[in-house]
């Protein structure tokens, strides 16, 4: 629960500091590479730590990434420029990319699928607490003038979630030699990196139709298509193909993409939405982004009971539909924006994914042994991690091209309307989540196979 409070309050707690980072650092046609490369590091870590993780262990895995995320948050603490702190917060995502995955999977693998019911309310109630108290924290240093602590309040967490997992984690692993698929994961990182890259600066840098725009997807695409043919013929591939071809895997990584993009569109926009169109403090605009990460442990830590009654299946169906509304509320207000009217939407929202995302990757869990396991919450959450990242170039692409090079403090009204555009985007993708969810096997937890605690 440590390890899960690490990501979550990091999840939160910088997006209501945005607006005054900018103001010190510079650089707001930039500020979505600080989510970006975070989640695109994190994205394409996390296969790699979920395959070690499945062959050494995941209390080494998860130590390392404590590791890395501590010494990426000192680094950021002391960024003297915007692009040192993106390249920092790139250190920190190889850290999250090890940690959130290998919390989840975990807990997975000590619960049975009855057990992870409750499980999903202890973790749900860590993201609870994070989401009040990252807000209020970021929104406190930033008011403070010393938003360098958003970064350096993660040391003593990062200590005591190093100790706990060392006192109190014991796990037995049959090790074998095994060969780790280095070129796959290379061509994952090139590659995802240039799609990133051509889609954050496509418009802004550079235009869609340069050459270095057509470069980067050109190229982007080649090595990811190289990527998917040595998965095929890997020995033992860092992201199994397998895991997009069966059906329920499918559906709940199709699901964990959309989710990614529902979040860090909400995550990114709301704070400085509000802050430039209504001049709130980042305090007040924190809380209302608090409401979507109130509104998900809630709803998490009671799909269990509807999970276990009515199946997976129905269960995230009735979760994205509460999401398209919640969105689609938001949309709705941010044409006359209320703190109180954001922020209600955003309960919504985040009610609807946590009945959404908590029954998926536990159904993705359950079809699976112990030795698949972390490579299916892995391969899930990179969906979402992918998701995210790309979500944040596309979204940061339709904003940046409305401003037209301005800041929010420079034109607020035409920042209100960009930001309402990618709320509209956000709002497709949440109706494509409920396609993805129509498409999950009518099965109930009866028909997946029975899942023994570990020693």
């Amino acid at each position: 629960m440590v390890t899960t409070g690490l990501v979550a309050i990091d999840a939160t707690i910088l997006a209501t500091a945005v607006p005054t980072i900018v103001g010190e650092l510079g650089g707001f046609s930039s500020f979505p590479w600080l989510f970006s490369i975070y989640l695109l590091t994190q994205a394409v870590s996390v296969p790699i730590y979920s395959k070690l993780a499945d062959t050494v262990g995941r209390k080494p895995v998860v130590l390392l990434g404590i590791a890395l995320f501590l010494a990426g948050s000192v680094l950021c603490g002391f960024a003297w420029s915007m692009p040192a702190l993106i390249a920092f917060r790139a250190v920190q995502g190889l850290g999250a990319g090890a940690v959130q995955p290998m919390a989840i999977t975990i807990a997975g693998d000590i619960y049975t699928v009855a057990e992870r019911a409750k499980v999903q309310g202890y973790i749900a109630s860590v993201w609870a607490v994070s989401s009040v108290v990252g807000p209020t924290l970021g929104g406190v240093f930033s008011s403070l003038g010393i938003w360098r602590w958003i970064f350096f309040v993660n040391v003593p967490v990062c200590a005591a979630a190093a100790w706990l997992l060392i006192r109190h984690l014991h796990e037995t692993v049959e090790h074998k030699p095994h060969r780790i698929d280095w070129t796959g994961g290379a061509l994952l990182t090139v590659s995802m990196s240039l799609l990133i890259l051509g889609l954050l600066e496509g418009g802004n840098a550079w235009a869609w139709s340069s050459p270095q725009s057509i470069g980067a997807f050109v190229v982007g695409t080649v090595l990811f298509l190289a990527f998917v043919r040595v998965e095929k013929t890997a020995a033992e591939p860092v992201l199994p193909l397998w895991v997009f071809t069966r059906r329920l895997l499918l559906a709940a990584s199709l699901i964990a993409v959309a989710v990614g993009v529902i979040l860090i569109g909400l995550t990114s926009y709301v704070p400085s939405f509000l802050e430039a169109l209504l001049h709130v403090s980042p305090l007040t605009s924190g809380l209302a982004l608090a409401a979507l990460t109130i509104g998900w442990p809630i709803s998490a830590s009671q799909s269990g009971r509807l999970y276990l009654r009515f199946g997976f299946r129905a269960t995230a169906l009735v979760g994205s539909c509460i999401a398209v509304l919640g969105v689609a509320a938001l949309v709705w207000v941010s044409t006359d924006p209320t703190v109180i009217g954001v922020g209600l939407s955003c309960f919504v929202v985040g009610a609807g994914l946590g009945l959404t995302s908590s029954p998926t990757l536990i159904a993705a869990q359950s079809s699976v042994g112990w030795g698949d396991r972390a490579v299916v919450t892995g391969a899930n959450l990179f969906s979402r991690s992918m998701g995210s990242a790309v979500g944040v170039a596309v979204l940061g692409a339709v904003v940046n091209a409305k401003m037209n090079g301005q800041n929010p403090q420079q034109a607020p009204e035409q920042f209100g309307s960009a930001v309402t555009l990618a709320f509209v985007v956000v709002l497709g993708v949440a109706v494509a989540m409920v396609v993805a969810s129509a498409a999950m096997p009518r099965t109930t937890t009866e028909h997946v196979p029975s899942d023994e605690p570990a020693e």
